[in-house]
C-alpha cells in the first residue's frame, strides 16, 4: 500500500481505529504478561514459604510431644 501522508498512513484506508487499536491491546498485553507471571510467581515462592515454615513448627511441636511422653 501507498499512503500520500502520515495522515492516509493513520487512518490506514479507514480503518486506522481498528489497526492502531489492536496494536495498542497487544502492546498493553505484551506489557502485562511479565508483570503477572513476576506477581504470580512471587505469591507462589511466598505461599510455598509459609507451608514450609508451618510444616516445620508442627513437625517440631510433635517431635517435642513425642519427646516429652517418653520421659513419662
Amino acid at each position: 500500500m501507498h499512503w500520500n501522508s502520515l495522515a492516509d498512513f493513520l487512518a490506514m484506508g479507514s480503518h486506522g481505529l481498528y489497526v492502531w487499536g489492536s496494536v495498542a491491546v497487544m502492546a498493553l498485553l505484551m506489557l502485562a504478561e511479565p508483570t503477572l507471571l513476576l506477581q504470580g510467581r512471587k505469591r507462589l515462592i511466598a505461599r510455598l514459604k509459609r507451608q514450609y515454615r508451618a510444616e516445620q513448627s508442627e513437625a517440631r511441636l510433635k517431635s517435642q510431644t513425642n519427646t516429652g511422653r517418653s520421659r513419662d
